[in-house]
């Protein structure tokens, strides 16, 4: 009877990343006619090492916000402030900088507290107070922008110095970006095998080595072109290595942490998830501690790109969060989604924008394209899971 269930529970778990398998693959599928696409309306520019670059860059403000966004919507909440938040952020920051002369380690750090903080008071109504995460931050969203306006006195914040610059205009040198690529392939494979080891020892089924391996490989190559073509402009962007970084600790925190696996508890099954111990008022304020603290990180890198700090900073970038999440595959109903998808997301949706900027299409068909895609994406959510439903 035991194993008979350990069987089916085994059998689920492997359709649920079949599921999650193919919807990588169709996303790394879609962003790449995406880019033969605009490659060839661009005569090439757009496969370009300079425009690469730029994109690289200009994703990482929606990555570091997609990868928040990730935690709250797998918890079956949603946070409309962050894009506000990020803006608020990246103003005290400037602020911080340009009229106290506060140094560049101080001013970012001040900016992810201010973020984790008002992250918390979020957090607290939702969780402690029951009020929807819709209301809670949709009022924040408006109360951060008024803030943000109000201690900025409406002006424009610049210039700031080269070393804040430098957090989201610098690249690492050529060689130095190769040996981090070289580390991330490696430890890549070794988590991979640890893994297979792992659920070796337990008695679990576990792909063919030529299958694990053989993807590894793939995404190798892959990643070698990239880095090839980024070091041939200026080497690898640091905005992009700060989306490495942050997506490797979330990743991590997500599938080997006891918190992350609640979070996928409680956006499945609230009262499963209670019945079984968990803490979700707890976990549900750590969420939003999170994403404001990643909105901090996000504001710090947008102030640092723009080499300025103005009152419509971040506007908007709420919906694109969003939008690369559910792209990426993460369900609004909660309890599935991944990092990966969603940064993959989120490097379709700035796909999309830096495309269409490079054939001078007006800016109202940018937002017409990416509505329409997320209508599109949300459809396809709902349809997949009624076939769960029915299967």
């Amino acid at each position: 009877m035991i194993k008979d269930s350990s069987d089916r529970l085994e059998e689920k778990k492997s359709k649920i990343d079949f599921r999650f398998n193919a919807q990588a693959y169709t996303l790394i599928i879609a962003l790449i006619l995406i880019a033969i696409l605009f490659a060839s309306l661009t005569g090439g520019e757009f496969l370009s090492s300079r425009n690469l670059s730029n994109l690289f860059t200009q994703m990482a403000v929606i990555s570091v916000l997609a990868i928040g966004m990730t935690f709250v919507i797998v918890a079956a909440h949603i946070d409309l402030s962050v894009g506000s938040l990020a803006g608020l952020t990246g103003g005290i920051a400037a602020i911080l900088h340009v009229w106290f002369d506060w140094n560049t380690g101080l001013v970012v750090l001040a900016a992810i507290v201010v973020g984790a903080l008002l992250g918390l008071f979020q957090g607290w109504w939702v969780a402690y107070r029951a009020l929807p995460a819709f209301i809670v931050t949709l009022g924040g969203m408006l109360v951060f922008r008024g803030i943000l306006i109000g201690i900025s006195k409406g002006l424009t914040i610049a210039p700031l110095d080269d070393r804040f610059k430098m957090i989201a205009n610098s690249y690492f040198p050529l060689t130095l970006g190769y040996v981090f690529v070289l580390i991330g392939i490696i430890l890549l494979f070794v988590f991979t095998w640890r893994n297979r080891n792992n659920r070796i020892h337990m008695g679990l089924n576990v792909p063919s080595p030529v299958m694990d391996y053989g993807k590894l490989v793939i995404y190798s190559l892959i990643i070698v072109i990239i880095t090839y073509m980024l070091s041939r402009y200026n080497g690898l962007p640091v905005p992009l290595l700060i989306v490495i970084t942050l997506a490797g600790i979330f990743i991590f925190i997500s599938s080997k942490t006891a918190f992350g696996r609640s979070i996928y508890a409680i956006g499945g099954n609230p009262e499963a998830a209670r019945l079984s111990g968990i803490n979700i008022k707890r976990n549900t304020l750590l969420v939003f501690v999170l994403m404001g603290a990643l909105a901090g990180v996000a504001g710090v890198i947008l102030t640092s790109r723009l080499n300025a700090a103005t009152t419509s900073a971040g506007d908007m970038y709420e919906l694109d969060a969003i939008a690369a999440c559910v792209i990426g595959g993460t369900s609004l109903a909660g309890g599935r989604g991944r990092i990966v998808g969603s940064i993959i997301g989120a490097l379709i949706m700035v796909s999309i924008d830096n495309g269409m900027s490079m054939m001078n299409i007006q800016a109202f068909w940018q937002y017409i394209v990416k509505g329409l895609i997320l209508i599109i994406a949300v459809w396809i959510d709902l349809a997949s899971k009624n076939r769960a439903v029915v299967a």
